[in-house]
């Protein structure tokens, strides 16, 4: 075990990035106080398919493909002993989803994972990161699409109450590839994503899906962050939250940026959060940023609100008590994105744990 002594610029709170986060709740990731323990806790989960590689290589061995400001992504680079490496040979079309596990590690020290992901020319995959259990954890992912390519990557926080989670997730996306990304957060004490984009040839598209259930106490955030650098690239980006209890705390930022060489973009974002109860507060920042006028579109919106009267008048009018009544509504806000994973299994355990939490929550 080992403690950070590494100077980094440590974040004081009054920064833009990290205005809305709590940092005496990030078990010291941020300014180098917490012990750093040598896990290894992100495994490959089944058999390895035909034309799938997984592996671990000395930090040494494995260049950054992408720099950034944010301290955490910077002590895994600096810190973490090595990279978890999967790696899709071209052509290749995985039929099944494929799954990473992180199995719990426990919370005396800290994790700093580095993994990357990367496709060659036209392959095509689903991947499935399943975090669990108790952890402090700083991570960086980084994806690389060759041109052609196609990548559904998934990532789940179904963390224990006391986790803490900080994590970016970078795609750079290559001519014509498409990404889609689906983020949901339903457990952990702190969880602060970072998941951004990068375009590196025409052709390219993403898609950013999320959901995240904060109960009392929970502070999860999101931090969206899109460049737009080359023509005719498309982005959609859609995000849902729901909050209950006393001090459940989301944040959402959407950062949009098209450069002024990035002609033909066509972009959209859109946040919405339903309060289920007093004392619950979501933020919510859609950002747009534009050098150039030759585009297709860009627009956002965000909303925030209650329950909506009407469906729990109707869902209740035909004889649904308003407990269940609230719960149907929670599942149908969420579904929209849920279903979007294709995996009934998984469907059902995080609806489940949503319905776990409302219980909790007292609503």
């Amino acid at each position: 075990m080992s403690v950070l002594t590494t100077n980094y610029l440590t974040p004081t709170g009054r920064e833009e990035a990290w205005r809305f986060t709590p940092l005496n709740r990030l078990a010291g990731l941020h300014d180098g106080s917490v012990a750093i323990v040598d896990r290894k806790s992100l495994a490959l989960k089944g058999a390895t398919p035909a034309g799938v590689r997984f592996s671990r290589l000395s930090r040494e061995l494995v260049s950054i493909e992408s720099t950034s400001q944010d301290v955490v992504v910077q002590r895994v680079h600096a810190e973490s002993t090595d990279v978890v490496l999967l790696e899709i040979a071209a052509n290749t079309q995985v039929p099944e989803p494929i799954f990473l596990n992180r199995t719990s590690g426990g919370l005396i020290g800290a994790e700093l994972s580095r993994v990357r992901i990367a496709l060659g020319a036209h392959a095509r995959a689903t991947i499935i990161v399943e975090n669990s259990g108790e952890a402090i954890l700083g991570e960086d992912v980084e994806i690389l699409l060759a041109p052609g390519s196609h990548l559904k990557f998934v990532t789940l926080q179904e963390w224990s109450a006391g986790s803490v989670h900080a994590a970016r997730h970078h795609a750079i996306i290559d001519k014509d590839a498409s990404f889609v990304s689906i983020t949901v957060t339903v457990g952990g004490s702190l969880v602060r994503l970072l998941p951004t984009v990068e375009f590196s040839a025409p052709g390219a598209s993403a898609e950013l899906l999320g959901v995240y259930f904060a109960t009392a106490g929970q502070h999860f955030e999101h931090r969206i962050d899109i460049e737009h650098g080359v023509p005719r690239a498309r982005s959609r980006v859609n995000y849902k939250g729901a909050l209950a209890g006393d001090q459940a705390h989301t944040v959402w930022i959407g950062d949009v940026f098209i450069r002024a060489a990035a002609e033909g973009t066509d972009t959209y974002e859109l946040n919405r959060n339903l309060l289920l109860s007093d004392g619950a507060r979501a933020d919510s920042v859609p950002n747009l940023e534009i050098e150039t006028g030759e585009i297709v579109g860009a627009g956002h919106a965000s909303t925030t609100g209650r329950f909506d009267d009407e469906q729990l008048f109707y869902l209740m009018s035909r004889g649904i008590p308003l407990d269940e009544a609230r719960r149907l509504v929670v599942r149908g806000f969420f579904a929209e994105i849920i279903s979007q994973i294709q995996s009934e299994e998984i469907e059902e355990r995080l609806m489940t744990r949503i319905d776990d939490e409302l219980s909790k929550a007292g609503q």
